[in-house]
């Protein structure tokens, strides 16, 4: 499911893309928005996990692939900064999933010995193969925990980009400039969760999950972000981002 090693920044990206891929297809799976057929069976390790594929007979599923290609084509090029897939109801956000990508320059450790270069190299790899493993566990653990959405919900993704490296005119493949405020109004009482985070030395990606807190149930408490805003802005999540780092 994830490459074998990660040494090289190509690698990097392609263990990113599937941990995208692989977190929004639990996500909707686990959250039932479309049905079985729109899935695909992978396993990692023990735990079975159900993965988006392009089902015509599902024009929604369909519709979320290709944004998760649209995605990839700026995650290719360093562009894309935040990936916000929400589910809002009667114009109000009811659930939020928040991806964030960081690009990072990969510093060689320099070491006398060939080998401890080669040691620390295959360190770096097994520590973002585990993390990654642990991100999806613990994405799935908090998808079954979660109360059920109301009815007639309707998914949908936006893109945030880098300004200083992003041409004023990009917009990947299936997405459009959206012309709407950055301000995204919560229904309830929202309560932010963090999933986890995966670093590469190439790559770094955060998830992030805000929902209803009479959607908690047996959530683990140490996952809850205390004080959640219930309006989330653009400008808002970047601070949050850099004064926890």
């Amino acid at each position: 499911l994830f490459p074998n090693k990660i040494t090289t920044e190509q690698e990097s990206l392609v263990l990113v893309k599937r941990l995208l891929a692989v977190s929004v297809s639990c996500i909707t799976y686990m959250r039932g928005l479309f049905p079985e057929s729109s899935y695909g069976t992978r396993y990692l390790d023990d735990l079975c996990l159900k993965i988006l594929r392009e089902d015509k007979s599902c024009l929604g599923s369909l519709q979320i692939v290709k944004w998760i290609q649209g995605c990839f084509h700026a995650l290719e090029r360093q562009y894309v900064s935040f990936l916000w897939s929400f589910l809002y109801l009667h114009k109000t956000v009811t659930e939020l999933y928040q991806f964030k990508f960081k690009y990072e320059k990969e510093v060689p450790q320099m070491d006398i010995s060939s080998i401890q270069m080669n040691f620390v190299n295959g360190a770096c790899s097994e520590d973002a193969k585990q993390a990654s493993r642990l991100l999806i566990r613990k994405l799935y653990l908090l998808m079954q925990n979660l109360g059920p959405l109301p009815n007639d919900i309707t998914l949908t993704m936006k893109l945030l980009y880098y300004s200083d490296v992003t041409p004023k005119d990009y917009q990947p493949p299936g997405f459009k400039e959206d012309g709407s405020s950055g301000d995204l109004l919560f229904d309830g009482d929202p309560v932010n969760l963090r999933v986890g985070a995966v670093s590469t030395g190439f790559h770094l990606m955060k998830v992030r999950v805000t929902t209803e807190k009479k959607r908690m149930g047996t959530v683990e408490s140490n996952l809850i972000q205390k004080n959640g805003p219930t309006e989330i802005s653009h400008q808002g999540l970047d601070c949050d981002e850099e004064e926890e780092e």
